[in-house]
């Protein structure tokens, strides 16, 4: 049996793509919200199976991947973010690489000598690596809006507190992009599907306008979402857009849940480095150098975060 397992942003699901149109399989798709990154513990795999892994860091999922490669299954696995100690076993073949100035649409991307170059540009431009992209597309005639847009609708798609506050679940949006050769065949074929995207950005963006700044500093700035679905799904690309804006400043946006915060942290894109640091000094943070985040940050420890986020950045 083959499984395919995904973060369910632009990153994990566009690498997917990717990968499928080189070497199509029939595989069982294990995916989620995408922070939903433990995603190993959902694969029953066995000697002989095949586990493809895509966007999830080995960090979170080291004991569920000896398990499976212990069991006899062949796993390969691409990544960009905190590995911690990696794994060494003669069933992985293992692509990872956590510079600050990758994702893992690249990485599949340089595996397939770019044989599916607009696809992987879209996932840049999804996973806010907007220079990336455009490197990439040097020398080629390529819609670059209609790419971006693309892929910042996939990543916005991802985020939400629970699968319900997505607009498509993450193995339903892949669905429905796989197998076409191209992202310009598929948003000529199937147009409602961005719009739908689209079409709940703008209505989500403006909880944006309701955040209130909790600290702001030359290097640093805090500011805080209300609770509610509109916020959850918004966060991550407030945050993105803010960075992008603001290149020499860290963010970090908390949406306010129960007893707690939902965080996004973005580190400086002039540096790109700390996010994952400091998210990984709290009990549900991990991610990437340039992007990490915290599932849920008590009431209690806020002081703290505040804290240790002005002292990385």
């Amino acid at each position: 049996m083959d499984y395919d397992v995904f973060n369910g942003d632009a990153d994990g699901i566009l690498s997917l793509v990717q990968l499928r149109l080189h070497e199509p399989r029939d595989a069982t798709l294990v995916t989620g919200r995408k922070r939903d990154i433990k995603l190993l513990d959902r694969v029953p795999a066995k000697e002989g199976d095949r586990v493809t892994v895509l966007d999830i860091s080995m960090r979170s999922n080291v004991s569920d991947l000896s398990r499976i490669l212990d069991d006899g299954a062949s796993v390969q696995y691409f990544d960009h973010h905190n590995a911690g100690e990696q794994i060494e076993h003669p069933n992985l073949d293992a692509h990872i690489n956590t510079a600050s100035e990758i994702c893992t649409a690249v990485l599949v991307d340089r595996h397939l000598d770019g044989a599916h170059r607009a696809w992987a540009i879209a996932g840049c431009y999804g996973d806010n690596f907007p220079q990336m992209a455009e490197r990439l597309a040097q020398g080629r005639d390529l819609p670059l809006s209609n790419l971006r847009e693309l892929g910042e609708m996939v990543n916005y798609n991802g985020y939400g507190g629970s699968e319900a506050d997505l607009h498509f679940h993450p193995a339903d949006l892949y669905r429905e992009m796989a197998g076409f050769p191209t992202p310009m065949a598929f948003l000529s074929s199937k147009p409602e599907v961005i719009q739908k995207l689209t079409d709940g950005y703008y209505d989500d963006f403006a909880v944006a306008d309701q955040a209130k700044v909790l600290m702001s500093e030359t290097g640093a700035e805090i500011r805080i979402l209300p609770a509610g679905a509109a916020s959850r799904r918004v966060s991550g690309m407030f945050g993105n857009n803010l960075a992008q804006d603001n290149p020499e400043r860290a963010h970090a946006i908390l949406t306010q849940q129960d007893g707690g915060f939902l965080v996004s942290i973005r580190a400086p894109i002039s540096k790109r480095a700390g996010a994952d640091t400091l998210a990984l000094q709290f009990e549900t943070g991990g991610g990437r150098a340039a992007a990490a985040g915290i599932n849920h940050l008590p009431d209690s420890d806020l002081d703290r975060f505040v804290e240790a986020f002005r002292t990385a950045f």
